[in-house]
């Protein structure tokens, strides 16, 4: 296994280097947070599972069987979930006007209330594939008072499809000759990819404070879901 990315120095969103240095437990935290806690939508949750599976294949920093690493993250993803439908449920539409801060826009709850007055209760299976909406659309059903047994259901199905099934997808096409004569740059693309989220997020946020000052109009606030 090549040490390139290691090798330029540790990332906080370098997939290869969390799971060498904090190995299963890191993965477990990451994917945790990511699923339910605000602070949590800046983590690679994607790109951490892949490159599990990546790193499964090649017997590399994690030696726990396959089936036992897909259990346990889907078990990390379900249990997060849970703890943002909790939390919003308790903190309600008060979320709304919680003001901006370096880990918290309102942005991202906007984005995610959208999604979850689109799709429903399968937004909470549809929300594992979209980054930083993963993280709030279960803060959002909290607020919105979603039946809890109907969110159960659909928390359990998402979490096992996306924390199985992201894994699993990294462990076969690590054992694809091409993946693995190229995997120093497939891992460099991870990172890409880990860390695009963000930088996109950070542009937005800019635009928006300069298209606020040009303006002379503060952002325009959410308003809270409807029951």
């Amino acid at each position: 296994m090549p040490q390139a990315l290691l090798a330029a120095g540790p990332s906080p969103l370098d997939p290869q280097w969390l799971i060498s240095t904090f190995g299963l437990i890191g993965i477990l935290a990451i994917v945790f947070a990511e699923s339910g806690l605000l602070i949590g939508f800046f983590l690679p949750g994607d790109s951490l599972l892949f490159t599990t599976g990546l790193l499964v294949s090649a017997g590399q920093y994690l030696h726990q069987p396959l089936w036992l690493l897909c259990l346990l993250v889907a078990m990390a993803a379900v249990a997060g979930d849970q703890v943002g439908y909790l939390f919003g449920k308790r903190v309600g539409p008060s979320l709304f006007r919680r003001p901006n801060s370096r880990l918290f826009k309102q942005e991202n709850v906007n984005r995610a209330n959208d999604f979850f007055a689109r799709y429903g209760a399968r937004s909470i299976v549809l929300a594992r594939f979209v980054p930083i909406v993963r993280t709030f659309t279960p803060i959002i059903a909290g607020v919105s008072r979603m039946r809890y047994r109907t969110f159960l259901i659909f928390n359990l199905v998402g979490g096992t499809l996306w924390g199985v099934g992201v894994t699993v997808l990294g462990y076969f096409l690590g054992q694809i000759a091409f993946v693995k004569a190229n995997i120093e740059y497939i891992l460099i693309a991870i990172v890409l990819v880990s860390v695009l989220p963000i930088g996109i997020q950070l542009l937005r946020s800019r635009r928006a404070r300069r298209t606020a000052g040009a303006v002379g109009d503060p952002v325009e606030t959410a308003h809270a879901p409807r029951r």
